[in-house]
């Protein structure tokens, strides 16, 4: 019998878009990170929360198609910084937290999350 694949163990859909609605208003509140957010319409921000449930499933192996571009073009021009990115990561650290995500599911988190970073991280 094989191992439950990542989003299995991550607990789904509901619970990465439980994840994904605590770590978006985190980064909106940010006073680093909010200005990518700050003319954004609330209709704009829902598609990307679900793009963001949707890109997290389908790379931890759930079933869900991810229709956004890929990471480079999404985020190209938005000069994103290495201190972005690691206020991102504490962001996401504490939500990981406070959903007490088990340290293996979490390093495969990171380390999937981490992989996109050269595609996001301007500079």
């Amino acid at each position: 019998m094989s191992e439950p694949n990542l989003y299995t163990r991550l607990g789904g859909y509901d619970a990465v878009a439980a994840v994904c609605a605590d770590l978006l208003p985190r980064l909106r509140a940010d006073g680093q990170l909010g200005r990518f957010w700050q003319h954004r319409g609330e209709d704009g921000i829902q598609r990307e929360y679900q793009l963001l449930v949707d890109f997290i499933c389908n790379a931890a192996g759930g079933n869900m198609y991810y229709t956004g571009r890929d990471m480079k073009l999404s985020h190209k021009g938005m000069r994103i910084s290495q201190s972005d990115w690691d206020i991102f990561v504490g962001h996401l650290n504490a939500t990981l937290d406070k959903f007490e995500l088990p340290a293996r599911e979490r390093g495969e988190v990171l380390a999937f999350i981490d992989s996109t970073r050269a595609d996001i991280v301007e500079g």
